[in-house]
């Protein structure tokens, strides 16, 4: 009997060890790039929270920060120095916050160009090539919603998916006088790449994909709408439709509930989905991924917001629904990722929320009070 006990203990023990072994083994790495303002307050949260989650899933992550934008120009004379770029060169995924200082403070060399030499770097650093962009409305949140009652709650749920890398963005740019050029190029092969994302997207919803373009005059987007249908027969799940853009614009505002998953090239993807970003009432309600070759980045849509920093009142929920976005598309952990979001969820119908989507007479939470209930409900 004390024999099969202690045998018992070995095995356990083992069992133990080889659990262990395995978390260990399988320990995902991020980058954790704060920034500025109210970066480093709501990334704390969504530190949190993810941390919360590995921990009731079962799973190991190693966070590892670094600086960006005005952050990093103070402590090494540029926005995206290359000790960051290390950071995320080793990392599984890139959690970003915002970068940028105050409005009156732009000629400043600390905040000049900041913005765009941080984000641009990332996105040429690591071939970030698709953007991606949903946009909710949460039932218990319409008074946030800036549409009639009627549209808000017809089920707005959407996903905006942007290429990043190419268009007009990217092209020639110059000006001979009184004339200016910018040119618009894209190959099959660069359109290619939000298509396939955002078809498997789609597959993953509700099995719609929108193809936004103005393919009755521009031959770039004739291109977009040719790649699409030579891809659709091998999505036969999704149902595949093309709209104008100016037509787009107009049902993002009269029916967004019509939407599931949009594609469309980088100027239009731009435009469409900062409107989309007013759906759900603040931004710090709106996440976003960009997804690249061998690493995502996922940041909130919002900015700094340098005039409230400090303050405990920033909305953390985008940043911690960008760390479910991370758990979903890169490390491998949808379940995480779902039990996060119905956590944010839980948090809005038990009426928490931060002062930028609390209704008339609602007392409004802090920062970390957000981020510690959405943890309390994981």
């Amino acid at each position: 009997m004390q024999r099969a006990t202690c045998r018992m203990r070995l095995q356990a023990k083992a069992t133990q060890a080889a659990r262990l072994l395995s978390t260990q083994a399988k320990a995902s790495k991020v980058a954790v790039l704060p920034g500025d303002g109210i970066g480093p307050e709501v990334m704390a949260e969504a530190v949190k929270v993810v941390t919360r989650a590995a921990a009731k899933f079962n799973f190991a992550i190693d966070f590892e920060h670094a600086l960006v934008g005005g952050a990093a120009y103070d402590a090494h004379g540029e926005h995206f120095p290359e000790s960051s770029r290390n950071v995320c060169a080793r990392a599984d995924a890139i959690l970003y916050g915002s970068v940028g200082g105050p409005v009156a403070e732009q000629h400043l060399p600390k905040w000049k160009d900041s913005e765009k030499n941080a984000v641009l770097g990332m996105r040429a650093a690591f071939d970030l090539a698709v953007n991606v962009r949903p946009a909710k409305v949460y039932p218990e949140l319409l008074h946030a919603c800036p549409l009639r009652p009627e549209i808000a709650a017809s089920g707005v749920d959407l996903v905006i998916i942007r290429e990043l890398l190419g268009g007009i963005y990217f092209g020639e740019h110059r000006t001979d006088g009184d004339m200016a050029v910018d040119v618009c190029s894209y190959t099959a092969d660069q359109i290619r790449r939000p298509l396939e994302f955002a078809f498997a997207a789609a597959k993953a919803r509700r099995g719609k994909l929108t193809v936004v373009d103005k393919a009755n005059v521009l031959d770039t987007s004739r291109l977009w709408r040719r790649v699409a249908n030579e891809m659709a027969p091998q999505h036969p799940e999704v149902k595949l439709e093309f709209m104008y853009v100016d037509n787009a614009a107009m049902q993002l505002i009269q029916n967004p509930a019509s939407f599931d998953v949009m594609v469309t090239e980088n100027l239009f993807g731009d435009v469409l989905s900062d409107a989309a970003s007013v759906l759900p009432g603040s931004l710090g309600l709106m996440p976003s991924a960009s997804i690249g070759s061998s690493i995502n980045m996922y940041e909130p849509s919002g900015g700094s917001a340098p005039d409230i920093a400090g303050l405990g009142v920033a909305n953390p929920a985008a940043q911690i629904l960008c760390g479910a976005m991370m758990l979903r598309f890169s490390l491998g952990q949808p379940e995480a990722a779902d039990a996060i979001e119905a956590a944010v969820s839980k948090a809005f119908v038990e009426g928490i929320v931060t002062g930028d989507i609390a209704a008339p007479g609602v007392k409004a939470c802090s920062t970390s009070q957000f981020g510690d209930a959405v943890t309390s409900y994981l």
